[in-house]
This record gives C-alpha cells, sequence and structure tokens, in this order.
C-alpha cells in the first residue's frame, strides 16, 4: 500500500464542523462609501463577522448567505466578481494552478480551527452584499442564543474593529477584492 507524498490528515465525520460566513458590504446611504457590517457580542464584548454552522443537506454558499442574515439581519446575497483561485472553470480540466477568473462567487478563505477535544472547525468565507432594494434591517432573525447587534462601518475600519485577528486578515482579503473588482469596473453594487 502506498502512502502520499503530501501530509495528510483524516478527519472523520464526529470530528470536524463545517461552518461559513461572509463579509458583508453596502454602499453607505449616505455617503455611497463602501461600508462592512460586524457584530458585537453583547454577553463578550466580542466584535466578529457573521458565520455559523452549515445544515445538513445545505451547501456551504447557501449556509454563508443564511448566516449572515441570521446574525445580521439584513438580506444579503453573494457577490460575483474576480478572485484568484485554484478551482477550475466548469467543463475545464487545467492544471493545478492558481488563476484569476471573473464572475464568480466561490469562497475567497478558509479558516481552520483546531478545537482540541470537539474537533476542528472549518469556516468558509464568502463576499455578500446587501440585497437589492431590501436594504432595511429584519429584526427577530437571531437565534435564542445569539446576542448580536449588527453594525455598518466604513470598509477600511472594519478589520481594526474586530477582535480576533485571523477575521481580520479575512475582511483584509475580501476588501481587496472587491476594491480590485471595482477598480477594473466591475458592477458590483
Amino acid at each position: 500500500m502506498a502512502a502520499s507524498i503530501h501530509p495528510s490528515t483524516v478527519y472523520l465525520s464526529s470530528h470536524f464542523v463545517v461552518a461559513a460566513g461572509s463579509v458583508l458590504f453596502r454602499l453607505s446611504p449616505e455617503t455611497y462609501k463602501l461600508q462592512i457590517c460586524i457584530l458585537y457580542h453583547r454577553q463578550t464584548g466580542e466584535w466578529r463577522l457573521p458565520k455559523g454552522r452549515k445544515d445538513c443537506g445545505e451547501s456551504v454558499d447557501v449556509a454563508a448567505v443564511r448566516e449572515t442574515f441570521e446574525e445580521t439581519g439584513y438580506r444579503c446575497e453573494l457577490i460575483v466578481c474576480r478572485m484568484p483561485t485554484r478551482a477550475p472553470k466548469p467543463g475545464v480540466n487545467a492544471i493545478d494552478s492558481v488563476e484569476t477568473l471573473t464572475d464568480i462567487s466561490e469562497p475567497f478563505a478558509v479558516i481552520i480551527s483546531d478545537q482540541g477535544e470537539r474537533g476542528i472547525k472549518m469556516i468558509w468565507w464568502f463576499l455578500t452584499r446587501v440585497k437589492s432594494g431590501s436594504h432595511d434591517k429584519v429584526d427577530g432573525t437571531q437565534t435564542n442564543t445569539e446576542q448580536f447587534d449588527s453594525h455598518f462601518v466604513d470598509a477600511e475600519e472594519a478589520a481594526s474593529c474586530l477582535t480576533f485577528q485571523k477575521e481580520r486578515e479575512v475582511v483584509a482579503q475580501g476588501l481587496k477584492l472587491v476594491e480590485t473588482s471595482l477598480k477594473l469596473g466591475d458592477q458590483l453594487f
């Protein structure tokens, strides 16, 4: 029996959880500048990004949109933009390499967190925007255990407001992707 030349780890379903979240953007209704929605957890005092566990049978991108809506109260949708990816175009058997593609809504980051005895948590991150025509916040979308206040802040300041470094890195990369797409003339909003 041959062993892989690449270091690998196998996790069985009882040893991992798949989660998804997003960096939620909008244009400020007053200034038309980019803003990002961040969450303040009233119980812990932490500033976070919206995310949560994927439900059985749910795709990761659908989970990201659902969790973002539930935790922020804002209806949202995936941003389709240009980004580097190792995923091939549909139907193309390409060499495994990084290519910048346009008009995609793939996860742009993943955080893999070792939870000790609880296994690992994989959080897939997507770019979302407040859904066109639904800029009002919907009350009552959080579960009984969630205690979040959602706040839109200037996109350039969002990362510095977050409690955890890995989420700061996610915001910085998400903002870079959105700003690059906008500079190249993509209509994201």
